[in-house]
This record gives structure tokens, C-alpha cells and sequence, in this order.
């Protein structure tokens, strides 16, 4: 076990870097986060932000000889990093588990090989692959491109192969994945941690809204039958086992019309809807990613309330900082901002949660704050 004391590596400064160094720093660890950006979120917070990209041999460098073990907060790390981190300190997870989910394409065909079932897709790597690929696919579908895509970027509805074609070319011609759009009733999400023992732990499963590809809201506990939550937990755990891995990790679900469960995707991190698990969770899904990393024991994932978080995207600050006020005066409301320095639109500035004993009641409350927050502004 690595105890408190020891400094934690941590590649990334976003959001998910932030809540991690602050879990980490309440538990008497350090912190180096390794992000170019010098106001990133997490690197504000962190006991040592070092500046460079995550290639840089200096930077890795000050890593492995610093850092105790390190961990990322977002899937696109070059596996090389953490190869060469992973010669001298432990990383977790590790870049083969890295490397199946930065690659849609890859990614699909591991679930598939893990037994589970996910939307029908095709590959598409090239221009003369685009008609048999929808021909197989069939009408509806999308196209997204197998990495780098997120929030609903890099994808494209189409509905006939000749949008596919059009599409193919306006997202650059890179290497795509045409999946069918199904008939959801519908999603649901996983959050679960795995130990270098092969111990698993899964949290209360998440109903996921979204709006324009980005999560909007997530209601925990998900209004999916009991038997629906076991096959998703075992589904995700399957998953992580497939994977070796070991960390914190997030698996998305569609339920189709029709009661199917599929998996839309794996994410090797904390994700967006286990935010709600700092609230109403005994042990956040951060501080798990911290006992994952030093081998600790896990923390008790036990659900204390009924709860719904809600995402702050930058669209909020058009008119400049919204005015929290009828928010904060909400006594079950938790507000979380990200300390990030520029709102764009589409861009996750923060969340809140709103517990309550009664879910009904939990999820009228989030909506009608959320709903009023852009008719006041702070400078109104």
C-alpha cells in the first residue's frame, strides 16, 4: 500500500484531475499534475503543476522520480507515456487498457469479445468502404470517428450512403465507425473501481439525459428493474476483467424499446455521471480512484440519498457569471464549479446535485434551478 505522505502523479488538469488532487490532498497525499495548459484546473489545485506535454522526456522524468504512482483523467494519453512512466513507478490503469478505449473500432470489437453485445457497426477506413458499411449498418445510423470524438463530437447522423460519403469527408477521412441508431428507452451508466487484487466494486447505476451529445442530467438510482442494474454491473465488471484493469472506470449502457442492453462505451476514468457520488455517496468515486492507485481498501460505495446531478455547460455565462443565489439557498443543493477561466459553449464549467428522500422531488427541484439560472445574472 502506498500511504498518505507520498506525492500521486497525476497526467491531466481538467475537471476530473481537480476533484481527484482534492480527494487526494484531503487524504494527506501530494500531488504533480503534468498539463501544458498553465491555468488548468487541476494544476491549480495540485502541490506541483508541471508545464510541458506528456510526451516531454524532462516531464516524465520529474514524474517517475517524484511521484509514488501515477493515474490519468482523460483517455487520450499516448501509450508511450505511460509505457515509459510504467518501467519505473506504477500507472493505473496501464496503457493496454489505455490503448482499447482511445479507439472506438478497437473498443467495440474487445466488448464483443468479452461476450457482451453493443449497437450494430461497421468500420470504415476508407472512402471505398462507405457503401457496404451502411448497406450492413442499415437507416438510421451514425458515424463517428474512432478516436478523439467526445461530448458528441466527431459524429455525424446519416441516412443514406451518400450523407455517409459527405460525412466521411467532413470528418477528415480518418479512420470511422458507422454504428446503428436503435429505439432507446433508455441510458444508463456504470461506474465501478477494480483492485490489483481483481477485487471489484460497483456504484448505484445512473440514468443519463442528454442534450446535443452532452450529459444534461443523471438521476441515481436509475428507474431500470433490479435485474437490469445486476446485468449492467456485471457487464461493466466483465469489462475491467477483460481489461486487466485496474483503477476506476466507467461503462455507458443503452437499454433499447425493446429491453435490450448494449454497451455504447467504456471510459478508463471517473466520468461525468458519477459526479453525483461526491454528494450522496459514502466514498466518492475520486477518493476510490485514489485507493485504487495506493492499493488501499475500497471505500463503501453505499447510496445515502436519492440524488441528481446536473452538468453547467458555458452557454450559462453568456451574459457573464450566472447568479448562484437561489441555488446555494436551496438547502439539499450542492454547487461545484471547476475554477476553469474561460466559459465556451458546450464547455463543462461545473455541476450541481440535488438530494432528496424522494426521487420525484429531487428531480422537479434540480429542473426548476436549473431552469432559473439563465433568467438572473450576476451583473443584472
Amino acid at each position: 500500500m502506498i500511504l498518505p505522505g507520498h506525492t500521486l502523479g497525476m497526467l491531466g488538469g481538467g475537471q476530473l484531475g481537480r476533484m481527484f488532487t482534492v480527494a487526494a490532498r484531503t487524504l494527506g497525499y501530494r500531488v504533480m499534475v503534468l498539463d501544458p495548459d498553465s491555468g488548468s484546473p487541476a494544476g491549480r489545485m495540485a502541490d506541483d503543476h508541471v508545464h510541458a506535454a506528456y510526451g516531454d522526456g524532462w516531464a516524465l522524468d520529474q514524474l517517475a522520480q517524484r511521484c509514488a504512482a501515477i493515474t490519468t483523467e482523460f483517455e487520450n494519453i499516448p501509450a508511450d507515456t505511460l509505457r515509459h512512466l510504467a518501467d519505473r513507478v506504477p500507472v493505473r490503469p496501464g496503457a493496454a487498457a489505455l490503448e482499447h478505449t482511445q479507439n472506438r473500432a478497437r473498443e467495440k470489437h474487445m466488448i464483443r469479445r468479452a461476450g457482451l453485445d453493443t449497437a450494430p457497426f461497421e468500420v470504415v477506413a476508407s472512402a471505398d468502404q462507405v457503401e457496404a458499411a451502411f448497406q450492413t449498418v442499415g437507416d438510421p445510423a451514425i458515424l463517428k470517428r474512432a478516436a478523439l470524438g467526445y461530448d458528441g463530437k466527431g459524429q455525424v447522423s446519416v441516412d443514406s450512403a451518400e450523407a455517409c460519403r459527405r460525412a466521411f469527408e467532413r470528418l477528415g477521412r480518418v479512420p470511422c465507425v458507422l454504428e446503428r441508431k436503435l429505439d432507446l428507452a433508455v441510458e444508463i451508466s456504470v461506474v465501478l473501481s477494480r483492485g490489483s487484487d481483481g477485487v471489484c466494486l460497483c456504484y448505484p447505476v445512473a440514468e443519463n439525459i442528454h442534450r446535443g451529445g452532452i450529459l444534461h442530467m443523471s438521476i441515481v438510482p436509475a428507474r431500470v428493474p433490479d435485474a437490469t442494474v445486476r446485468e449492467a454491473c456485471d457487464a461493466a465488471i466483465a469489462l475491467a476483467v477483460a481489461l486487466d484493469y485496474v483503477g476506476l472506470m466507467a461503462v455507458e449502457f443503452f437499454i433499447t424499446t425493446e429491453g435490450q442492453l448494449l454497451v455504447n462505451e467504456v471510459a478508463p476514468r471517473p466520468h461525468n455521471s458519477g459526479h453525483f457520488t461526491l454528494d450522496a455517496c459514502i466514498t466518492s468515486q475520486f477518493e476510490q480512484q485514489v485507493r485504487a492507485l495506493c492499493g488501499l481498501p475500497f471505500g463503501d460505495t453505499h447510496l445515502l440519498s436519492p440524488v441528481v446531478m446536473v452538468n453547467l455547460l458555458g452557454d450559462l455565462w453568456t451574459d457573464g457569471e450566472p447568479d448562484w443565489g437561489m441555488l446555494l439557498s436551496h438547502p439539499r443543493a450542492k454547487l461545484h464549479l471547476y475554477g476553469k477561466e474561460e466559459a465556451r459553449p458546450g464547455r463543462k464549467m461545473g455541476h450541481f446535485c440535488v438530494l432528496d428522500t424522494h426521487q420525484d422531488q429531487a428531480i422537479a427541484d434540480a429542473e426548476r434551478l436549473f431552469d432559473a439560472l439563465p433568467a438572473v445574472r450576476a451583473d443584472d
